[in-house]
This record gives C-alpha cells, structure tokens and sequence, in this order.
C-alpha cells in the first residue's frame, strides 16, 4: 500500500496496529517533499528537526500503549499564516519576510499535543487575500491535476500537499473560501468550521469577523478528526451515517450565474447519485443571497485593509498589484456604510435561519468554474479580478452567513459539491457530509 497517499485516519489505525512506523513514515514525507519537481513551489519550509523529534515522541508511545488520539504519529502540513514557534510564519506576503513568532498558534499546539507531526509550512496566496493561489511574489504551487492550471487559493500549498502526497493532510484557514476552493480544484475535501469555533490565537489575521481555520484532506473523517485534533475536543461519531433519509435543499439562482458546464454538469450527477441513493431533494432560490453577496465589498476590504494599511502603504512595491488593488478597495467604504452593511447581514443570516429551518443540509456547486490558466492569471489583471471573483462567489456565502460548509469530490476533476449547515452545528454537518460522501463515492 502506498502509505504516502492513505488517508489520514487509515494512518493512525496502521500506526495502533503496528504495521506503520511515525519515524519512517515522516522521513518518507521529508525526503519525497525535497525530491518533489515542484517541492519548493509547494513547501515555503518544512521543519525537519521538529518533525523527527516528535516522529521519535510518537513511536515511542505506540510502542508503549500510550497514543493520545487517533492521529497520534500522523504528518500534517500547515498553511504559512498558522504561527509556529521559531519558525518563520510570513503569511505569503513579502511585508513579513523575516516574522518569526516565539510560540505555536493555538490550533498547532492543540494539534501537537494530541501527538500530530508539524511537517512544515506550505505556501500562500499574499496574506490570505485571493481565491486563485496565484502569487508572483513568493511562489505559485501547481495544480495537483494540471501543473498549468491555478492550484486554488489561499491555502494553495496545503491542498496540493496533500494531492501530491506530500502529507497526510493539511490545515489552512478560510476567509471567503481559501480552505473549500483550492480542496475542490485539488480533488479533495475541505472543511470551513462555523466561524468562531476554532481558536484563532496565532493566525495571522486577514478578517477576524469572517477567518477560521480548519482542515484539508481525503475524506470526511479526515476532516471530522481533525477539526477535533485543532479544536482539543472530540470528533463526531460517524458510524451508521448513510444518505437514505437526508433532507437537502439545493441554493438555485445566484450560485449558477455564469456557471461554467463542466461544474453545472458534476454538480448535478451528483445530486442525482444523492436522490437515487434516497436523499429528499428540495430546490429554492431565495432573494437574500443575491442581497447579501451584494454586501461584500462593502465588508471584507475595509476590515483587510484597516489590519495592513501602515504594513502595505510603507512598502506597496512589495506586492502584487491584483491583491494591492484588492487591498485598497478597503479604503472608499465609509464607516457608516460598514456598519450598515453589518446591521443588514445579521437581518439576512436571521432570515436564513427561518428559510432552511428542517433542511439536513443546503447544497450548491463549490466553484462555478474550473481551474483557470495560471500564466494568463499573471499576465491579465482584468481576467485575474473576474476570475477571482467568481471562484470566491459561492463559498463566500458560507462564511458570510457564519456556517460551517464542507466540499467534497464529484467524479468530474476539479469540481466540488459544497454542503452548508447551520451555524453551530458543525457535528451534525459533518455527519451529513459523510453520509453524501457514501453516495458519491
């Protein structure tokens, strides 16, 4: 079996078995992530000497009956913006070249005391601020299913570790869609918990009203495992989870504008694997989100900008102008505006509340379109904002909302299937998630 590429989960179970070492698996890792063509377009740094050291911890407990969870001696890779101590943390962005924080972040040292392994430090779109994972300035990693193609972003480098088996799974962070969108157009799943319910102490902020971190990996309980590793609770039981019985609504309108046909395609084979596997299917299209996506520009720019302005402003020729400008957007929203956008969002996330109250889930495509050509993206500014903006559209709308929504694969390359659940109900949505995962494996 080829352990590199196992899930997550299948590597604990090998490692409380015996038939897996921690060590020799971690040094599998490392020297596949050195020798890899696009290695060093992938990891901004890995971390060898702590990865052995608590690859050694790891066998040692196996050894001795004492693993302290399921992932205990499994390897992980971590988005550049997640703080580990004594490690450069730069968060894709030239601005911080050199930031080196003196403690983990929160959810990695959640994580290592479960007994995870910090593999390294995977690349990023420049401070989390593009759904593309295009980034001139540090390094752009390859579509794990087309090197040409764009990888997804912000947490780029940690998707495509994954899919290239450069690690067992990968944490990033999602402001509107930077942990969903590049999982989707890698092959893999991405889950984004409910705002607020992952510690966000040492990750470099982007928008503190909208951020959190969460994993990437090959299945859903990968994803349920480790939300519970980062979170320092347990994971959801997803014995007896099937899809005959699921109650799920599928958001019309907004999330197909311009909708590309490979996405429409996948996404609807895969709602009919779901009703012929006995999920009651329900179609709506309700007016606020439309209104609500309408907010965002109004939200996310001015609270990014207000955290990086002094950073930017005193070295603007250090980033990339698409994300600049992006950036800069912040600075025409007035503050009465911001605040009236917010007073709307809280009537509109009430109002979503009463509309899908029942529903086990709220279906919609991940991204309304593929994977788009990395040097164009480069080369044309005007494409790189279009393209940017359409990729975020629909997972915006569960970060705006404050749910928790997971993607999974389709049997089409590169398109997802997202499921959204209700704020808090990050359990039950995993639990969901795996019982559609049943019906579109």
């Amino acid at each position: 079996m080829d352990w590199q590429r196992a899930s997550a989960t299948a590597q604990g179970r090998a490692i409380m078995a015996g038939l897996l070492d921690p060590v020799d698996l971690t040094e599998a890792y490392l020297d596949a992530a050195r020798r890899h063509p696009y290695g060093r377009r992938i990891y901004a740094r890995l971390t060898p000497e702590r990865a052995r050291s608590e690859a050694i911890s790891a066998h040692d407990r196996a050894k001795d009956g004492l693993r302290r969870s399921l992932l205990d001696g499994v390897t992980l890779s971590w988005k550049d913006n997640i703080d580990s101590a004594r490690t450069p943390t730069e968060a894709g962005s030239r601005l911080l070249e050199g930031r080196t924080p003196d403690a983990d972040a929160a959810v990695l040292a959640n994580a290592t005391a479960a007994g995870a392994i910090c593999l390294g430090k995977t690349h990023m779109t420049e401070l989390a601020f593009s759904g593309l994972g295009l980034n001139p300035r540090t390094a752009t990693p390859p579509n794990a299913l087309d090197p040409a193609l764009a990888p997804g972003g912000s947490s780029s480098g940690a998707a495509v570790s994954v899919a290239l088996g450069l690690a067992a799974a990968a944490i990033g962070s999602d402001t509107g869609g930077s942990i969903r969108v590049p999982a989707a157009w890698n092959g893999l799943c991405g889950f984004k918990p409910t705002h607020g319910a992952v510690p966000d102490v040492g990750v470099v902020p982007l928008c503190r009203r909208f951020d959190v971190t969460g994993p990437i990996a090959r299945n859903v309980e990968d994803c349920a495992e480790l939300f519970a590793l980062i979170t320092a609770s347990r994971a959801p039981d997803l014995r007896g989870a099937v899809p005959s019985g699921l109650n799920l609504l599928v958001l019309e309108g907004a999330p197909f504008d311009q909708i590309e046909q490979g996405p429409a395609t996948a996404f609807e084979a895969a709602v009919d694997r779901l009703a012929q596997s006995g999920a009651r299917i329900s179609r709506a299209a309700p007016d606020i989100i439309p209104r609500m996506l309408d907010l965002s520009p109004t939200l996310f720019a001015p609270e990014a900008y207000a955290l990086w302005r002094d950073q930017i402003e005193a070295a603007p020729e250090l980033m990339h102008k698409p994300i600049l400008e992006r950036f800069r957007g912040g600075k025409a929203v007035s503050a009465p505006d911001y605040i009236a956008g917010w007073e709307t969002l809280h009537r509109c996330r009430t109002e979503w509340a009463v509309t899908v109250a029942g529903f086990d889930a709220v279906i919609l495509p991940t991204v309304p379109i593929l994977p788009p050509d990395a040097e164009r993206l480069t080369r044309d500014e005007d494409y790189f904002v279009h393209a940017n903006l359409l990729t975020l559209r629909n997972t915006r709308i569960g970060n705006l909302l404050g749910l928790p929504a997971i993607t999974l694969p389709t049997a089409s390359p590169g398109c997802g299937i997202m499921a959204m659940g209700g704020a808090g109900g990050d359990l039950a949505l995993l639990r969901t998630a795996a019982a559609m995962e049943q019906a579109l494996a």
